[in-house]
């Protein structure tokens, strides 16, 4: 990361020692404005209203209830207008959401900043700094704007909620002409990261929202959630039964009345139309359904944060994976000791614990002082800490002997600090580069003795003998390798996505298992570049702008993408991403709250899990809107044909509650716990959008459709023709209805729940018991058909039954069929 300061940024500055003065800083502000990199937070309930009315399906409920209200289903109209409450209390709730997560990205932002003004040194609110400032942080403390580290003292900088780098960074100063230069990250100091070790000043460049860390909130607040593919098929359905329900009932009013029925007539028959041809049970159909997808997902762990995006993980067809504290642990453990001869691992050890600070904050020295215990603190007589020109941390110690030296460092300096032939540094040069290749952070250590009178305070650089080396890594977490394997057996990519160097990061891919028929690497930059991004395992050295280009891009090539990550830097890539998965232990709020799922456990084996609930939903979903397709279709057709053809009315309003109180709790119900055994297939998709049904699954509900309606028709015509009255003839279309329903429930659900048995049994039992008794039979307009016509009618539901389980039949032998080699 590379950055130009821009001339205007830097002009009339006072001294580095006295900072700016009053009016330059005031002027300042006027120019760039407050260090405001949070905007204002919130949105008017007049916003959200206007947001809320743009959804579809909110119309749609509305004017199916204003149709139940006018044909006098007024228990109809309320129940829908009910379910306007969590449909507006949803949009609510992601605005806050929203809000809360602007709140999170805050918790790593400083409140107060310690500036030099006026050549005094006194603390102002964050938002008063402006660029020229000069700025001090200490350990501990956040950075308050993105500035040039001018000068600093062991400077170790957290920048993983930035860069998603496990190791604190150091940081130098930089010394030439500032304005018009191009300086590299390691003078940069960045708003949201926190000082780990040492302290610093820097000259303030960017404030606001123009700051790295602005930049990522600019990312995530500009996300918006949009319909995902479900919610667009299940809307455009619906809109498709409206507008024929609507065409049925006008030509069926005209009709009527060309027909001498009157108009009382017309108005009946079109009324009931239109209440049997109202598709009210998709959308109820699909709340329920996605309110079951929330529960079963947090049994796996998986908390679902917006309920609409539980088809989504269903569907992901590649998952780009966070690196630090999602594949690997994120802390440093100590791996490996390669000890010198005539040394011992124990005494290496030692030895870097000697040279390792009780009150550092740097992961390493706690890592040593975890595996070894130091000398005591009353011991130590010298420390020479850590420097970018030295690269070396040396402490001496008292002892009965003398002083003891323990110096740790980079290999090639302390290396070069001990008395070793050039073989031998070739040598352990090798083993370092073996141990940096595979992903280790590696330090080398020596030890020496000193008179303690001849000592002269200096730090020893002479007479140290070389102890050996320390390999060190980020722990790949437990179950990660079979997961990723899991994911490949469901034929989802897994991308692992770090901004580590090229080299760690490899080595992690591979620890995982990823790459197994060739690694491909790149990094952000290449991605930049134009790279290919077919079968990369990998990048590397990537930047939040860059993650999220990656998602953009796998989008436009039609991957549907889930993203995992735990921190802010992946706030950007978890907004944009299909599904945004983020670890709910470690990580940040930030992260969490943009996210749609929050892994509990914070196990990426989680994941594959949730993918198979998330294909069983869709799956199941599939089989409840093919019932109520295989069902409304004839209900709907016979309720206009049989009008149309000059018959008496085949369906009153009765008849359309009675079917109602069957086929909503059927849909509702059955289908929910349908388990298959085995990975559900993805749902059928073209790019970014859902086909809810596959060609064969539409070729299915359109021949069970005509076959019900023929069976259905030919019933009521049957019964006519054999000078049945009236209700005689609706009770055998009826009865032929409702067990071809109880026929498509048996073969869609494969009669593997208690529900199941229920919905199948129930409903033509209790139909044959109204029948049975004159006065119920009187108040449904219905007579009880004869034995024949029980038989012919048992004849229907067994038929649609059949013809549902060869075609199943059929698709599956053709799935096995093209999943041979």
């Amino acid at each position: 990361m590379r950055r130009v300061v821009p001339e205007n940024r830097l002009l009339g500055l006072g001294t580095d020692e006295a900072g700016l003065r009053s009016d330059q800083a005031a002027s300042s502000l006027r120019e760039f404005g407050p260090n405001q990199i949070l905007p204002d937070r919130g949105k008017t309930w007049s916003v959200i209203v206007v947001d809320s009315l743009r959804d579809p399906m909110l119309w749609f409920l509305l004017v199916a209830s204003a149709l139940f209200w006018v044909v006098g289903e007024r228990v109809e109209a309320a129940v829908l207008l009910l379910a306007l409450i969590p449909l507006l209390g949803m949009d609510a709730w992601l605005h806050r959401r929203t809000q809360a997560s602007v709140a999170g990205l805050g918790s790593r932002l400083a409140v107060q900043a310690t500036v030099v003004r006026d050549g005094q040194s006194m603390s102002v609110p964050v938002e008063a700094l402006v660029p020229g400032d000069m700025v001090s942080v200490s350990a501990g403390e956040y950075l308050p704007a993105d500035g040039i580290v001018l000068w600093c003292d062991s400077l170790q900088v957290d920048e993983s909620t930035l860069t998603g780098e496990a190791f604190p960074v150091r940081k130098e100063p930089y010394l030439p002409k500032i304005a018009g230069q191009s300086i590299d990250e390691v003078h940069w100091g960045l708003a949201g990261t926190r000082v780990m070790t040492g302290e610093a000043r820097l000259r303030v460049v960017w404030t606001g929202a123009e700051t790295l860390y602005g930049e990522i909130v600019r990312s995530a607040l500009a996300g918006t959630h949009s319909l995902t593919p479900l919610q667009q098929a299940v809307a455009h359905l619906v809109k498709i039964l409206l507008f024929i329900a609507g065409g049925f009932c006008l030509v069926l009013a005209g009709l009527r009345l060309q027909q001498g029925y009157g108009i009382v007539d017309a108005i009946l028959s079109a009324m009931t139309l239109a209440v049997a041809a109202l598709p009210e049970e998709f959308p109820v159909v699909l709340a329920i359904f996605l309110g079951a997808g929330v529960y079963r997902l947090a049994r796996r762990k998986a908390l679902v944060r917006r309920a609409v995006v539980v088809e989504n993980i269903g569907r992901v067809t590649c998952i780009c994976s966070d690196k630090t504290g999602t594949l690997t642990e994120g802390r440093l453990e100590l791996a490996h000791s390669l000890p010198a001869q005539h040394y011992d691992a124990a005494l290496l050890l030692e030895t870097a614990a000697a040279a390792s600070r009780s009150d550092s904050n740097d992961p390493m020295d706690q890592a040593l002082l975890q595996a070894a215990t130091p000398p005591p603190a009353e011991a130590l007589r010298a420390c020479f800490p850590f420097t970018e020109d030295r690269r070396r941390e040396t402490s001496l110690w008292a002892t009965p002997d003398g002083l003891r030296v323990a110096v740790k460092g980079a290999p090639e300096i302390v290396l070069a600090l001990c008395s070793l032939s050039e073989d031998e540094v070739d040598r352990w040069m090798r083993d370092v580069n073996d141990f940096a290749q595979s992903g280790h952070k590696v330090i080398a250590c020596a030890a020496g003795k000193l008179d303690t009178v001849a000592w002269d305070g200096n730090e020893p650089v002479t007479g140290l003998t070389f102890s050996g080396v320390l390999a060190f890594e980020d722990p790949v977490r437990e179950g990660v390798r079979e997961s990723v394997q899991a994911c490949r057996d469901a034929g989802i990519r897994v991308i692992m996505v770090t901004g580590d160097h090229p080299d760690t990061a490899a080595a992690i891919a591979r620890e995982i298992g990823l790459g197994q028929d060739g690694l491909r690497l790149v990094t952000g930059e290449m991605l930049d570049a134009g790279a290919d991004l077919n079968g990369i395992d990998v990048v590397a050295r990537a930047m939040p702008a860059q993650k999220l280009k990656l998602v953009r891009s796998l989008q436009a090539g039609g991957e549907i993408v889930a993203v995992t990550g735990d921190g802010v830097n992946d706030v950007p890539a978890l907004q944009a991403a299909d599904v945004g998965i983020a670890m709910g232990e470690r990580g940040s709020q930030s992260a969490r709250e943009v996210a749609a799922i929050v892994l509990m456990d914070d196990n990426f084996r989680s994941i594959a899990g949730a993918v198979a609930e998330g294909r069983q939903l869709f799956a199941n979903l599939q089989l409840s809107f093919q019932y109520l397709l295989m069902i409304h279709i004839p209900l709907v057709i016979t309720a206009a044909l049989i009008p149309m053809l000059g018959y008496p009315l085949l369906y009153l309003p009765i008849h359309i509650v009675l079917l109602e109180l069957i086929i909503h709790p059927t849909a509702l119900l059955v289908f929910q716990n349908v388990r298959t055994g085995r990975m559900p297939d993805r749902p059928p998709s073209t790019g970014a959008r859902v086909r809810f049904f596959d060609a064969g699954q539409w070729w299915l509900v359109g021949a069970v459709g005509v076959l019900v309606t023929a069976m259905v028709s030919g019933a009521y015509l049957y019964a006519l023709q054999a000078e049945y009255a009236v209700e005689h003839a609706r009770s055998m279309a009826v009865l032929a209805l409702v067990l071809a329903g109880s026929g498509i429930t048996a073969a869609l659900s494969g009669m593997r729940s208690g529900m199941a048995w229920v919905m199948v049994a129930v409903p033509p039992l209790a139909l044959a018991m109204v029948l049975v008794q004159p006065e119920l039979g009187e108040l449904f307009h219905m007579e009880a058909p004869h034995v024949d016509d029980w038989l012919l009618v048992a004849g229907c539901g067994i038929l649609t039954g059949l013809m549902v389980l060869w075609a199943q039949g059929l698709k599956r032998r053709s799935v096995a069929a093209h999943s041979l080699p």
